[in-house]
């Protein structure tokens, strides 16, 4: 072999080294970024579980707190519906008990101004026979 490809082995010898070293430098440098990622992987579990129960409380509370808001609207609903059929049968009694004696009240009135205006009539058609004899009698 000549000088020169002893010295192109010699270069590549030190090259497949040299990468050698930096793949095994690169596996450390991994090896040490996925144990601080564990690490940060454990903290934040640690912290953030915690968190999540504290959410699944609210979450139990609000889904609580909607289930009672809701059964009050219905029962101020029923009490609103029993108020104001309540108010109708108040009004419907109301009106029956005025009403029915306010129109006797009417055809009372009615009939005697009917009679009063009848005994009126004959009055008036007496009075007006009796004139009509008294002049006939006169009449020649």
């Amino acid at each position: 072999m000549s000088g020169w490809s002893e010295i192109f082995l010699g270069v590549i010898a030190v090259a497949t080294l040299a990468i050698a070293i930096a793949q095994i430098g690169v596996m450390v440098a991994t090896s040490a970024a996925i144990r601080r990622m564990e690490r940060l992987a454990d903290r934040v579990e640690q912290e953030v579980w915690p968190l999540l129960g504290h959410l699944n409380s609210i979450g139990r509370d609000a889904a609580r707190a909607a289930s009672l808001a809701a059964t009050q609207v219905e029962r101020a609903d029923r009490i609103f519906a029993d108020a104001a059929a309540r108010i109708e049968d108040t009004i419907a009694t109301i009106q029956s008990t005025l009403v029915a004696p306010a129109r006797e009240g009417r055809a009372l009135v009615t009939a005697f101004r009917a009679a009063f205006s009848a005994i009126r009539e004959l009055r008036h058609s007496r009075a007006r026979q009796g004139r009509g004899d008294d002049e006939d009698a006169l009449f020649i």
